[in-house]
């Protein structure tokens, strides 16, 4: 009635003009009361008349009825409803009854949906199994018995509720499970078979004919489960487990996942009441996100609260932010995350539970079985096998497109603390010594795939020769996948003192590095390898990794000023060693500083300087300096009005690629490309727009074939600005897709892409 209108007719009429006034579609009140859109479609129609209470309560609820609202709902409803009817058969009343419903239950919508339905389309001759499976602290045990209540009216001839005690040191057999479903059916303790298969017999007798809902909770295995399954019959059974059972056949599966953010606040607005969310709306959401999203958590959390009514979410907000403090922080009563994770840590084998927490020892968000095997100190194949008996325990969670796992947050501090309690620092700096050794040198192999540099032997000291990479696509595909492992390992070594591996890895990332710019994290990788060259005492190395860091600084953070130091101290350590190539490398990176500091004057100085030191020595190593001095020369000169000039030095480099240099056959068709594109670039500054197309066409595919993904998004954004100013049809497309791209890619220059998309609308509603 919040327009002042009482709405009037039967249950049907009532629920459809309510719905409609809300702006909600079937599917949407669906999913948000867990009732099927089938369901309501036939309670609209009048084809279901009278409602159970709980769907009517859940129906109002997703409406946002009054209370008002709500109770004409259900008293329509009551009209509707037939009377009750009497359980047939002997069923012992309040036998196995079903649990208490919580009343605050949240979210599952679309899952109680889809169990709705298989209740509505039973056949009578197949009866229903579907196991609920997932993680401990997802609430398995709450959804089913939430789901048990809402099914309760499809099935009046019963509802049992069976907890297997499938964790316990000595699980519920199936046959003291049958004597107790038996007993519920009213058969007395003398007429129940002694032998298993012929309790099961009897079972399945009396439960064919028969609407009957069976919910085995907390289930061990295939073996307990299967002999307790009506054979026919049109009854529904939910089987809820920490493992996956897969052995089960013909049985739906309803894998429950962690709540979605606002889901686990509206959890926690159930649990503490609104008013106290309302006023602390942030820190409830960042309960929810230190809580992991997990159901477990965040009622711990909420009952924690309901306890303290005077406590701030704030508080305990801070408190759990302290991961060491995390789990002690997650207890309420009897209710501990903790406690959850330990029933399901100590039922596995040894060498399991070693690998779980041991790959909490991993970096990053996800792990491959290489990493676990060498922290666990087991093989690869072995490690393969827990990992995936991990998975089915819900403990680990697996990648779907590769062979690679993760943990919850709350799980990965349980299997941390577990390392620290059993097998101490001792074992685990070795495990973290045995796995930064391994994946250092695999990753140095790896790297030395992209080395131009082929005076230099192809990679030949990978720990694992017969599951190296393969080729530089391969290469590849384990350098991003493992990025964090291998950062964690430079960062272990250099912290340990091996700082010749350290430097030995950073150099061969250096090529990789430029086809991977927008990584940030080369910053550290070059920042740790500068300082170990110091440590050890070679100041050409440090001239060498202190340039590789201003690189960085100025195309990687774009940190200018951090790139100056960097470049200086380069220059330093260059000139002090006698290295000219390193010199003339540290004035351009200083140069490319200053002008983005706005030093124009000062950047031109020291790329000319730059160039005259190169330009001097014979190496290939110098040609390809000088020819990036050049380059940069030329781009200043373009922006500071100067187009000629810059045109001139940059066909100078393109014939200096067209002439070769030795052993350098694929890294010049790089350079040649980037000749290309600032020719390009030159010739759009001076308006010659037909003869600026082709060269930006020819960078932008050798950029694409070499996979330089920076390179090939500045190069399309290049190009759709002489295609805007041909007034080419494809300019809209091409600077699109360059403004999505490198907005993808972090690239400031996305800015730049999105002032040219505008300039072309602007120009178009002008001519329009």
């Amino acid at each position: 009635m919040r327009d002042g209108t009482r709405v009037t007719g039967g249950f049907g009429q009532q629920l459809r003009t309510l719905r409609v006034r809300s702006g909600l579609s079937q599917e949407a009140l669906s999913h948000t009361a867990g009732v099927s859109v089938r369901a309501l479609a036939d309670m609209e129609r009048g084809r279901t008349r009278g409602p159970q209470r709980r769907t009517v309560q859940a129906l109002a609820e997703a409406l946002g009825l009054d209370d008002d609202e709500a109770a004409r709902l259900e008293e329509s409803a009551a009209l509707g409803r037939p009377r009750p009817r009497v359980a047939a058969g002997p069923a012992a009343p309040g036998t196995l009854a079903l649990p208490r419903d919580i009343q605050d239950f949240t979210a599952r919508g679309p899952a109680l949906a889809r169990l709705l339905e298989l209740a509505e389309d039973i056949d009578p001759a197949r009866p229903v199994v579907t196991v609920v499976t997932g993680q401990p602290g997802l609430g398995k045990t709450a959804f089913a018995v939430h789901a048990a209540h809402r099914l309760a009216p499809y099935f009046p001839d019963g509802q049992f509720a069976l907890d297997l005690h499938g964790m316990d040191p000595e699980p519920t057999t199936a046959r003291d499970a049958l004597a107790r479903l038996l007993g519920a059916m009213g058969v007395a303790d003398a007429a129940i078979p002694a032998g298993t298969d012929d309790r099961a017999g009897l079972w399945r007798s009396l439960a064919g004919e028969r609407r009957l809902l069976l919910l085995l909770d907390n289930a061990a295995d295939e073996s307990q489960v299967a002999p307790l399954l009506p054979g026919t019959g049109p009854s529904l059974t939910l089987v809820t487990s920490r493992h996956s059972l897969a052995g089960l056949e013909s049985v739906h599966r309803t894998d429950l996942e962690l709540l979605r953010r606002e889901e686990a606040v509206r959890l926690l607005t159930r649990i503490i009441g609104p008013d106290r969310v309302r006023a602390e709306a942030q820190a409830a959401r960042d309960l929810a996100d230190l809580c992991g999203h997990l159901p477990l958590a965040v009622r711990i959390a909420g009952q924690r609260l309901l306890s303290r009514p005077h406590e701030r979410l704030g508080k305990l907000a801070a408190r759990l932010a302290a991961e060491g403090r995390r789990l002690d922080g997650l207890q309420a009563g009897s209710l501990r995350v903790r406690a959850a994770f330990a029933l399901s840590y100590r039922q596995l084998p040894p060498d399991t539970r070693k690998l779980l927490r041991r790959a909490a020892l991993a970096a990053g968000a996800d792990f491959s079985p290489e990493t676990a095997a060498l922290l666990a100190g087991l093989s690869h194949d072995e490690a393969v096998a827990c990992a995936e008996a991990l998975t089915d325990a819900g403990l680990l969670q697996s990648d779907g497109a590769a062979e690679r796992y993760r943990f919850h947050d709350l799980l990965k501090l349980y299997a941390a603390e577990q390392v620290e309690a059993e097998d101490g620092a001792e074992v685990r700096d070795a495990a973290l010594d045995r796995a930064a050794s391994w994946m250092l040198r695999r990753a140095t192999a790896a790297a030395l795939h992209f080395d131009v540099d082929h005076e230099r032997a192809l990679p030949q000291d990978d720990p694992d020769p017969g599951t190296a990479p393969n080729g530089r696509d391969e290469a590849r595909a384990w350098l991003e996948a493992e990025r964090a492992q291998w950062l964690a390992a430079l960062r272990r070594a250099h912290d340990t003192g091996r700082h010749r591996q350290v430097l030995d890895t950073a150099e061969a990332m250096h090529w990789f590095s430029d086809l991977n710019q927008h990584w940030e994290q080369w910053v550290e990788v070059f920042q740790r390898s500068a300082a170990s060259a110091r440590l050890l005492g070679s100041r050409q190395e440090e001239a060498v990794h202190l340039n590789y860091l201003a690189w960085a600084y100025n195309l990687c953070v774009h940190d200018p000023r951090a790139a100056l130091t960097s470049a200086d101290a380069a220059l330093a350590a260059a000139r002090a060693c006698g290295d000219g190539l390193q010199e003339g490398w540290a004035l351009g990176y200083g140069a490319s500083a200053l002008h983005r500091l706005g030093r124009t004057e000062e950047a031109q100085e020291r790329l000319r300087e730059g160039v005259r030191c190169l330009s001097t020595q014979e190496s290939p190593q110098s040609r390809l300096a000088e020819l990036t001095l050049l380059s940069t020369l030329g781009a200043l000169l373009r922006q500071t009005g100067r187009a000629a000039e810059a045109l001139d030095i940059h066909r100078r480099s393109e014939r200096i690629c067209n002439r070769g240099v030795a052993g350098r056959t694929e890294v010049i068709a790089l350079y040649r490309a980037v000749a290309r594109q600032q020719i390009g670039n030159d010739l759009a500054a001076l308006e010659r727009w037909d003869e600026a197309e082709t060269p930006l066409r020819q960078a932008l595919a050798a950029f694409d074939a070499a996979q330089m993904p920076i390179w090939v998004e500045q190069t399309r954004l290049d190009l759709g600005r002489v295609l805007s100013a041909m007034g080419h049809p494809a300019a809209r497309e091409t600077l699109r897709t360059a403004h999505e791209a490198l907005a993808a890619l972090g690239d400031p220059r996305q800015a730049e892409a999105a002032a040219a998309l505008g300039a072309l609308d602007q120009a178009t509603t002008r001519t329009a």
